[in-house]
């Protein structure tokens, strides 16, 4: 029965077949706010219905979000208790097992696993949890406990960091919730080895998204020399040397990511080929040009210039200096790799910027790949948020 739960229902000038064909939010402009809904607290769920008092599901809402609602089940009658997480949980595990041969893997991804606003990274024996939205953060105890009992995972660490927290007007955090952490957890991923800091690195603590790209990028590292621009810790120039670059250098302007990144090589034994430079992207990349220095494949992956629609343009701009700075530092005949993790930024756009930086960079350019996160992070085709990840990777000539 739903007569516990409060009701809401959108305004008569939207449109409920997004949601019935699987849209899964609802924007505060959408709904009818009337007294009742505003006083419903953060995190609590609710029955949804159209302008016609149709029920389109059950959701949770948070008035403080500009996505004041979220499908949690098409069902209305669903009720979230530990059972419902850890339905979702192990149908996420169950995909997750057979694209991997070992534990070291986003298991979920947010409404693309169907838990709303909910990231959750696993590393081994260990996982951590960013519950983005309010209902996760209400109860996140119970996903913790869902998450022990179907992944088997001991160790379970709270991530509360990120400006999607701060969308849901939810504090920043981080806690252990249950088992201990020790230090960096070895994280193995294309035969190269990294050092996962899970309490006090950024994010989850490793970028499991790049992974099919790192693979790709290895396909063109062998007997090469390699720069690996915004590095965090050492994604791509790592995955270069596993795959047998004569030498990578690193750059990123967080000292203790490129202390993680040189652990990594340590652990592969390939240190005397790394070379770390700690410092604002931009200048050191100004500086490599003012050297004279030159790479065979140059990498950049940077943070997202453009996490929103307002700040579009500028981070275009961003990409577009970017591919300007990098492009005199790749070889003749050498590589250029170019990503974006920025919803706001489609591909289009992306692709657009990274070439106008290019030409103006003095280069001429062929397009040889195009690339996305791996399929641990999988797409809401509704959903455009998340299939954020871009990309590209080029040939230079000139």
């Amino acid at each position: 029965m739903t007569a516990d739960l409060p009701i809401i229902r959108l305004r008569p000038k939207s449109k409920p077949q997004a949601i019935r064909h699987g849209f899964p939010w609802v924007f505060a402009d959408e709904l009818v706010t009337d007294r009742r809904t505003r006083v419903i607290p953060p995190g609590s769920f609710a029955v949804l219905e159209d302008a016609e008092r149709r029920p389109l599901g059950l959701v949770t809402v948070n008035p403080d979000s500009r996505i004041i609602a979220r499908v949690m089940d098409p069902d209305p009658q669903a009720r979230i208790t530990r059972d419902w997480i850890a339905a979702r949980l192990d149908r996420a595990l169950a995909l997750r097992a057979r694209l991997f041969d070992r534990p070291f893997y986003r298991l979920v991804h947010a409404e693309a696993d169907g838990l709303p606003g909910t990231i959750i990274d696993r590393f081994g024996d260990a996982a951590v949890i960013q519950p983005n939205a309010a209902w996760a953060e209400r109860m996140v105890g119970e996903i913790a406990a869902a998450l022990r009992e179907v992944a088997g995972v001991a160790t379970v660490i709270l991530n509360g960091q990120g400006r999607a927290r701060a969308l849901e007007g939810l504090d920043e955090r981080t806690e252990i919730l249950s088992g201990a952490v020790d230090g960096p957890v070895e994280v193995p991923m294309n035969g190269a080895i990294y050092l996962a800091d899970l309490t006090q690195g950024q994010k989850t603590g490793l970028f499991y998204d790049q992974r099919p790209n790192h693979a790709f990028a290895q396909r063109l590292a062998q007997g090469q020399r390699v720069l690996d621009v915004f590095s965090h810790v050492g994604g791509f120039g790592l995955a270069a040397l596993a795959a047998g670059a004569t030498h990578a250098t690193c750059v990123d302007g967080s000292a203790a990511a490129l202390e993680l990144a040189r652990g990594g090589a340590r652990a592969m034994r390939a240190e005397s080929r790394l070379t770390i430079r700690q410092g604002d992207a931009f200048e050191q990349m100004e500086a490599l040009a003012a050297e004279g220095a030159q790479f065979d494949l140059v990498i950049c992956d940077p943070p997202a210039f453009a996490p929103s629609k307002p700040a579009l343009e500028a981070g275009l701009r961003a990409y577009e200096r970017v591919a300007k700075l990098a492009a005199p530092l790749v070889a003749p005949g050498g590589y250029l790799g170019l990503c974006s993790c920025s919803h706001a930024a489609d591909l289009n756009a992306f692709r657009n910027a990274s070439a106008r930086g290019i030409g103006r960079g003095g280069r001429r350019m062929q397009l040889l790949h195009t690339g996305q996160a791996g399929p641990d992070h999988p797409t809401l085709p509704q959903l455009a948020e998340t299939g954020y990840l871009k990309a590209l990777f080029f040939r230079l000539d000139g």
